[in-house]
């Protein structure tokens, strides 16, 4: 046996005994892998960047005040930064001081080497704070460098979804929700939320399939509906500058039947709505017959059964016309005396019954809406929108607008998955993160080129190379 050579006397290698089927040899291990990533998959991520130009036109929306002698990272940078951790799974702030030596994220950003000797090639947790605390208004202009004009930011997500289509669309269903995200500090515009049972914030998000069109952070202390009005009236301009023969329906739960958001749909010209109704006594009497029905059926066949009603209605009050109500008249198979159990669903709708038939309306029109609940779930969770940490409502704000944006490259991937036919191409963004962005890769840096070797096990390197040729510019 060779002696043993200085390598192999290194007090910096680690050592350790092997099991019984691999022996006689051992584990060794150290650290002398040289510029290695856990995040080979942040490539596709940068292809994904660079068909929209997604992070230039974010930075776009930026003030920035700095003075340029002291300027190591431009907003660009930040924000490319800050947006592609979060598609990688990085969530937090203090992730970013490692991160800003991660060799593949500093090349897929344009920044492979310092800037200066004290610096990284990205930025840290400290330099990206300051970005988000500096979106708050009230701050004084000596710490606020670095102005985010929210109002761009929702003209560019009218922007990117209008560039999606070829041809002019000639309907657009605009699915509009809400949903909690708790709070355990002490943030500004916190509530109790009787609902939900917790301190939180009650974000508005709308959707037009899987893209987002409009997010707003609120504060929890007002009603869910209050001022939405408002917000569609700005979004609706916006659709509308682009497309002004497009029919607009917004498609909504009953948090929102509201009459001040039915009247402003009927106010404006081409805008309809398909809105979740909350059952009430005088509603369900007007089904009793359809009820009876559906009941007799489900007892003899032991199956859930369905009628439907199409009929008019106004409140009592709070409605100053009567509108078109669909109802859903249905009884669930149960046990006891009654052996049923009844169901029934109401919808409020300005469609009219010769195109859009109770049943059809509501199994195939309304129900979708579920669809954007998925969304919500992805924005929140995979997106990590619910990390709402800062003190300041505004920066809050601005990580809800930077999650809205990591979508934006998830959803630019799935398209590229689809023109390939894959799988994949409907995968949830925390599953793409894992099967396409979570691949161990050395990164070999020469004059010519920059060399991403990934683990040769990927169980998905089809998929991968498929979405790269689909990403690559022809």
């Amino acid at each position: 046996m060779d002696s043993p050579t200085a390598t192999d006397c290194n007090a910096a290698r680690l050592r350790c005994a092997t099991p019984d089927g691999v022996r006689p040899r051992r584990f060794e291990a150290d650290f002398t892998g040289g510029a290695l990533t856990a995040d080979g998959g942040a490539l596709l991520m940068g292809l994904a960047n660079q068909s929209v130009g997604l992070f230039r036109r974010v930075a776009a929306c930026f003030s920035d005040h700095r003075d340029a002698a002291y300027v190591v990272h431009e907003v660009e940078t930040l924000v490319g930064q800050r947006i592609l951790g979060l598609t990688l799974g990085y969530e937090d702030l203090n992730d970013h001081d490692a991160l800003r030596k991660d060799p593949l994220l500093g090349a897929v950003l344009g920044r492979l080497e310092k800037r200066r000797d004290d610096c990284e090639p990205l930025a840290g947790k400290s330099t990206l704070n300051r970005l988000e605390l500096a979106a708050a208004a009230r701050l004084d202009r000596k710490h606020r460098k670095v102005v985010a004009d929210f109002g761009r930011f929702d003209a560019l997500l009218a922007e990117l979804f209008a560039e999606r289509f070829r041809a002019p669309p000639k309907e657009l269903v605009l699915d509009l929700d809400a949903t909690d995200v708790p709070l355990h500090g002490g943030q500004e515009g916190r509530f109790y939320h009787g609902y939900y049972r917790e301190y939180c914030y009650l974000p508005l998000l709308v959707f037009c399939g899987a893209e987002p069109l409009l997010v707003r952070l609120r504060s929890a202390a007002v009603d869910a509906a209050a001022g939405v009005e408002r917000d569609l009236d700005a979004l609706a301009d916006r659709l509308r500058a682009r497309w002004p023969d497009a029919r607009l329906i917004l498609r909504t739960d009953s948090g929102y039947c509201r009459e001040e958001i039915l009247a402003w749909c009927e106010g404006r010209e081409g805008v309809d709505y398909v809105i979740g109704l909350a059952k009430n006594a005088r509603l369900k009497r007007m089904i009793e017959g359809e009820l009876a029905d559906a009941r007799q059926s489900a007892r003899e066949t032991g199956e859930a059964a369905r009628r439907f009603a199409d009929f008019r209605y106004a409140t009592l009050d709070s409605w100053t016309r009567e509108r078109r109500v669909v109802a859903k008249a249905e009884a669930l198979p149960g046990t006891g005396v009654a052996g049923a159990k009844d169901n029934p669903r109401f919808v409020v709708t300005s469609l009219p019954a010769e195109t859009h038939p109770a049943r059809a309306l509501y199994e195939e029109f309304y129900c979708a809406r579920g669809d954007a609940e998925n969304r919500v779930k992805e924005h929140k969770l995979d997106l990590f929108s619910a990390r709402c940490s800062c003190n300041l409502f505004d920066a809050n704000t601005l990580r809800l607008y930077f999650s809205t944006f990591a979508l934006i490259l998830f959803n630019r991937l799935r398209d590229a998955l689809a023109r390939t036919a894959d799988k994949l191409a409907s995968a949830y963004p925390g599953t793409l993160r894992l099967r396409l962005l979570k691949i161990g890769a050395r990164v070999r840096v020469s004059a010519r080129r920059i060399h991403v070797a990934m683990a040769g096990g990927c169980p998905d390197k089809a998929a991968f190379a498929a979405a790269w040729r689909a990403l690559v510019p022809t």
